[in-house]
């Protein structure tokens, strides 16, 4: 996954926290929509775009990182392998795995592929209570802040609560692996109180890193289609960030994805606050220019279009955004 400047910037602080560790780790971004990370037994770190997405300072992603290292370290993994049930369970990992021989950030296969990876290493309670004891450690020997650990989870609890069809977290990829976000938030806060409370948090270094491919990221999360979950995290991160048109543009499409009662004039408030703000995406007159058609405002809408077009001519939608400004003409 590019750019590699990200690639570098995860890599480094992986090694901050590794320590003398650092050459026998190696880091793999794999770009899918989901928030997950996993250490195998070989170093092997992944860590998926969905949770980059998600961290809201480098001081969270060092949290995650610093938990896989802590599996890794006690070599939680390899236990894992020797309790394997079958040679063709093992057979299969092992064909996943060399599958990543490549270039660090290559994408890894199907979802379904890498389910079967996280499967691998459904870890019990005391590995993962270990591992998180071991990460905060990590975090605080390299001057990170502990206290950011423990809400990550209560921002994945904020965004399943945020759907009322999540009656259930049990069928995330995730929790293959890691147990539910509320337990997890309530162990980590009671070890995050037993440790020091200064230390770097990292949220506009984190933030200019993650930029250059932020908006990829974005259209990834809409292909999640769960614009509830997604309307949360968006909200969060223009709380972040107040004011950012790529943010309150994914956050009128979210509006737009879900089309509930009232939601189409919360797209197109998003659709407008996003163009108000600096360097809007042109994308936000071409879904403006949809919802005021559809709700019967044609000369509005010709308008939306003109601009999209104006500015991005070459889109791939171009010709059917131009047949709607043909029409009527």
């Amino acid at each position: 996954m590019e750019p590699k400047e990200l690639q570098q910037y995860v890599a480094e602080i992986t090694c901050r926290l590794a320590g003398e560790h650092c050459p026998d780790v190696r880091v793999y971004l794999v770009r899918t929509p989901y928030f997950n990370a996993s250490m195998a037994p070989n170093g092997m770190l992944q860590l998926w775009s969905g949770l980059l997405l998600r961290m809201a300072n480098e001081a969270q992603l060092a949290a995650i990182i610093g938990h896989e290292l802590g599996h890794y370290l006690a070599r939680h993994s390899v236990e894992q392998l020797r309790d394997a049930k079958s040679r063709a369970a093992f057979g299969q990992f092992l064909g996943i795995i060399l599958s990543a021989g490549g270039a660090g950030g290559v994408a890894l296969g199907t979802l379904s592929q890498l389910a079967i990876v996280a499967g691998m290493f459904a870890y019990s309670r005391e590995h993962e209570i270990q591992a998180d004891e071991i990460g905060l450690e990590l975090m605080s020997g390299a001057g990170y802040a502990p206290q950011e650990a423990p809400r990550i989870w209560q921002q994945l609890v904020d965004e399943y609560k945020g759907d009322p069809e999540n009656e259930t977290t049990a069928g995330s990829v995730l929790f293959a692996t890691h147990p539910a976000p509320s337990d997890r938030l309530t162990n980590l806060a009671e070890l995050a109180k037993k440790m020091p409370s200064a230390g770097q948090i990292g949220e506009s270094a984190f933030g200019k890193v993650l930029f250059p491919v932020r908006f990829d990221l974005l259209k990834d999360e809409m292909k999640r289609r769960r614009p509830s979950e997604t309307l949360v995290l968006l909200d969060r991160l223009i709380g972040i960030t107040p004011g950012d048109a790529d943010l309150l543009f994914f956050r009128g499409e979210a509006y737009r994805m879900r089309n509930q009662s009232g939601d189409l004039e919360k797209a197109l408030e998003s659709y407008k606050y996003s163009i108000d703000s600096k360097r809007p995406p042109a994308e936000s007159y071409r879904s403006m220019g949809l919802i005021q058609r559809k709700i019967g405002q044609p000369e509005a809408a010709r308008q939306s279009f003109s601009i999209y077009l104006r500015l991005r001519p070459d889109a791939e939608d171009s010709d059917l955004i131009r047949s709607y400004l043909e029409e009527g003409s």
